[in-house]
């Protein structure tokens, strides 16, 4: 017996050593990923800074941008008022004396020819002559411009009343220069009046307070960010190229293809990323040795409001969305990973040895509680038992007592004191023999409890049991118990409300083959309100001082823990009726 008890210790021992190291070994790989899904989020973080950062750029350095371009459209009515209207009579030096007071970097004038416009006067000498025909879409502004028209071009661009002015651009004559240029033109002149001034200023602008010191800022405060990088998916990763009027390979800012940030750690598959990313509106991620160093880079789609960036596609059309690449040491975040695992694996071996501690803690206790447990019961019936018998004893050492009783009231022709003294005898012969019948020394405890309070609280408190079988029923005698306890309480609370001769309780339980059912049933005045109430709600009581409103509510929980079901019926004459059925 005790070699089959150890065996089956070791074998619950060994199944909890399973279960602990397929749990840690569930954890560690979750914990593995939930790490990775960090490194993930942190850069996700660093992007959602930027971007946010981006967008607020864009809308400070469009402000700035079109308090430039008001500027230059004021710089233009002055020289519009300090020249004279007839271009042919305006001279280089006086271009380039307004050019010096109004701080600008130079001053181009523009006359329509019959097939084109032409760069006719200017203070930069390179421009003088140039054609504008090929410019697109400023061919189709000066053309509005000279028909007294506003200029409405599909362009970034800024339109005032006889003015417009693009975005900081390549200039044709000297490409590598970025300007701002202004046009104005109102029917005073023959001629476009054109100032316009370097990126030196929205540089400044924008290194004191945009995206610039954001991408530095990420790096500097991030151990494996390395690069950022702001593209352009439409002209990445060459830009849109074009040929000028003097023969030079000319960009456009407005398409080149890393428009913030830098791109000098290059993947051959970096194209095919960016293009995914863009057109799938998800985020992608791509590893790769690259110069020696594990990099990790995630490509990050972004869409902005509608006013859209300084951006445009290949054909010139203005976007309202970008790719944002992140680039990173997976160097760095290895080493994380691994002391992170390092740290997990030592939680899991401590957990591991405390389970098994645990364990064996739980199990030893479990035996123990098991053993005291079968004492406790096995006194338990033993005293019961007991009780029962010196009750038959205490019958049996009267029997003499009752029978001269009896003998002396037939002599003296006491037939009615007789007939009752033989029926309270009687009953409580029989009352004691259902009590053993019961088959259940527990339940048989329990309702002999129940006669003794129904007997000092003047209740007439009757019961009957049929076939009960303590093996058989399915149900713990526990639960028996507390089930019939709190109804056979309840009812005694109920008919104590009443007259003496009033309360009556009546316990019935019978086992058959497929159901073992209690039926109570008790004094009630108000049993046809009693029925429509709540009663089976927990913490719902018409009682009053200390009760608590759980007792039925714990014989249902019961019976339906054994699939049982429990209901109240109102009967004729005052009486409520409980049953509880278990299949």
């Amino acid at each position: 017996m005790q070699d089959m008890q150890r065996n089956m210790w070791l074998v619950a021992i060994s199944v909890i050593v399973v279960i602990v190291l397929i749990n840690n070994s569930v954890y560690y790989l979750v914990t593995k990923k939930t790490l990775e899904d960090s490194f993930k989020e942190e850069l996700l973080t660093h992007a959602e800074r930027l971007q946010i950062s981006l967008e607020q750029s864009r809308e400070g350095s469009e402000q700035f941008q079109n308090q430039i371009g008001r500027e230059l459209r004021s710089a233009s009515i002055a020289i519009q008022y300090a020249l004279d209207p007839d271009v042919e009579k305006v001279t280089t030096e006086q271009l380039i004396e307004l050019r010096d007071k109004l701080d600008l970097s130079h001053i181009t004038l523009l006359k329509k020819l019959p097939d084109d416009i032409v760069l006719y006067k200017s203070s930069n000498v390179n421009q003088l002559n140039t054609s504008t025909k090929s410019w697109v879409p400023w061919y189709e502004v000066f053309s509005q411009l000279f028909e007294n028209k506003n200029a409405s071009v599909d362009w970034l661009g800024q339109s005032l009343p006889n003015f417009w002015s693009g975005p900081f651009e390549v200039s044709t004559t000297d490409v590598d220069k970025l300007n701002k240029w202004g046009y104005y033109y109102d029917g005073a002149t023959n001629y476009i009046i054109d100032p316009y001034v370097d990126y030196e200023r929205q540089e400044e602008y924008e290194i004191a307070t945009g995206v610039h010191r954001m991408i530095e800022s990420s790096i500097k405060s991030s151990d494996s960010l390395l690069e950022i990088a702001y593209i352009n998916p439409e002209t990445f990763p060459d830009g849109e190229m074009t040929i000028n009027t003097n023969g030079d390979e000319q960009g456009h800012k407005v398409q080149e293809p890393i428009f913030y940030g830098s791109y000098e750690i290059k993947s051959e598959q970096d194209t095919e990323m960016v293009r995914k990313a863009y057109f799938s509106k998800k985020t992608v991620t791509h590893r790769e040795r690259i110069n020696g160093k594990e990099i990790f880079k995630m490509y990050i789609p972004t869409f902005v409001n509608e006013k859209g960036i300084n951006i445009t596609d290949r054909d010139g059309q203005p976007m309202n969305s970008f790719v944002l690449m992140l680039t990173s040491d997976y160097h760095v975040i290895q080493e994380k990973l691994d002391s992170q695992f390092l740290n997990v694996g030592i939680i899991i071996l401590i957990v591991t040895i405390c389970s098994l501690l645990i364990a064996v803690i739980v199990m030893r206790y479990y035996r123990h509680s098991r053993d005291k447990v079968v004492r406790v019961t096995q006194e338990t019936y033993v005293d019961e038992i007991n009780q029962m018998f010196q009750s038959i004893r205490a019958q049996r050492h009267d029997f003499l007592n009752h029978v001269q009783t009896i003998h002396s009231l037939a002599e003296l022709g006491k037939s009615e004191e007789l007939i009752s003294y033989t029926k309270e005898l009687t009953g409580d012969i029989r009352l004691m023999n259902d009590i053993i019948n019961i088959g259940n020394p527990a339940i048989a405890a329990l309702v002999r409890s129940k006669i003794s309070q129904a007997e000092s609280n003047k209740i007439q408190f009757s019961c009957s049991f049929t076939g009960l079988n303590m093996q058989e029923m399915g149900v713990k005698t526990l639960d028996v118990n507390r089930m019939l306890g709190n109804l056979i309480d309840n009812a005694f609370d109920e008919v104590l409300k009443y007259a003496e001769y009033s309360r009556h309780v009546t316990l019935v339980g019978k086992q058959s083959g497929s159901a073992l059912e209690f039926t109570i049933t008790n004094t009630c005045e108000n049993a046809e309100g009693a029925v429509v109430m709540p009663i089976f709600e927990a913490g719902y009581s018409t009682k009053q001082q200390d009760h608590q409103g759980l007792g039925l509510s714990i014989v249902k929980s019961i019976a339906k823990q054994y699939k049982g079901e429990v209901y109240v019926a109102a009967e004729p004459a005052g009486k409520l009726t409980f049953v509880v059925k278990i299949p």
